[in-house]
């Protein structure tokens, strides 16, 4: 059975591929020519593609790929890259404590999960490599979140719904600047089921060479199994350790979303 297909979105990515194999910038008159589409209808979809980023226009009227295109492809290259080094790191976690050890990115204020290796226990967390979250309601987000600097964090939160998800979600502004402040002190951060009921997690950040956060590692797992003993005694001086370690291997890569 043949899958339905969103039609303005298949058509904006016959541009998108169009402008990736020409290689070149292009005007409408070509463009509508090569995606067979009349010049109206790839000057909408040109437009809306340019406000995303993913498509700039000259001075000339011509079009050529965005920048946004070229921050997904690097972040994409660092990804692998990062991947690559900290997988390890994440196995010795599972080793040592059987929950889940997650590696995430932060991108236009969710976290993305680029890299995952799972408990061996029956109840576990998981979530899909490539999956989103909020970052304010998640340990590996809030402690990336914690990292930025004050101009960027607010211009961030300005463009982010602290949407609630449990009765502990941190949902106002000021308070959870709060949060981050103390989280950048510390060293790390902990959810206490904010993104969800009987969930808990802690992460720590995973600076490059040049002290810039890049990415956060997080342990995550059931509140029946991480209590506050096994959380404090174990769990956070793992993850912070760890991180550390990652921290002082992991060169001049620069994952930034």
């Amino acid at each position: 059975m043949a899958q339905a297909l969103v039609q303005s979105v298949d058509r904006a990515l016959r541009i998108l591929e169009l402008l990736i194999e020409e290689n070149q910038s292009m005007n409408l008159s070509e463009i509508s020519e090569e995606v067979d589409l009349n010049i109206s209808t790839v000057h909408r979809l040109l437009n809306t593609l340019i406000y995303r980023g993913f498509v700039a226009k000259e001075e000339t009227g011509r079009y050529k790929l965005g920048v946004r295109i070229f921050e997904i492809v690097s972040l994409l290259e660092d990804s692998l890259d990062l991947k690559a080094i900290v997988r390890p790191y994440l196995n010795e976690i599972v080793d040592e404590c059987n929950e889940t050890a997650n590696l995430v990115i932060l991108d236009r204020g969710e976290v993305v999960y680029i890299d995952q290796v799972e408990s061996t226990n029956l109840v576990r967390m998981f979530a899909n490599i490539g999956s989103k979250g909020p970052a304010h309601s998640l340990g590996a987000g809030k402690v990336l979140l914690a990292h930025l600097d004050e101009r960027e964090l607010d211009k961030m939160l300005k463009g982010m719904e602290l949407t609630q998800f449990t009765s502990e979600t941190l949902t106002e502004v000021e308070e959870l600047k709060e949060n981050l402040k103390q989280i950048k002190v510390q060293g790390y951060a902990i959810d206490f089921e904010e993104m969800e009921e009987g969930v808990r997690c802690v992460a720590a950040p995973i600076k490059n060479g040049d002290g810039e956060v890049i990415a956060a590692i997080s342990v995550s797992g059931p509140n029946i199994r991480i209590t506050d003993k096994f959380l404090y005694n174990k769990l956070i001086p793992l993850v912070t350790s760890k991180a550390i370690e990652i921290s002082k291997n992991i060169g001049s890569i620069r994952v930034k979303g």
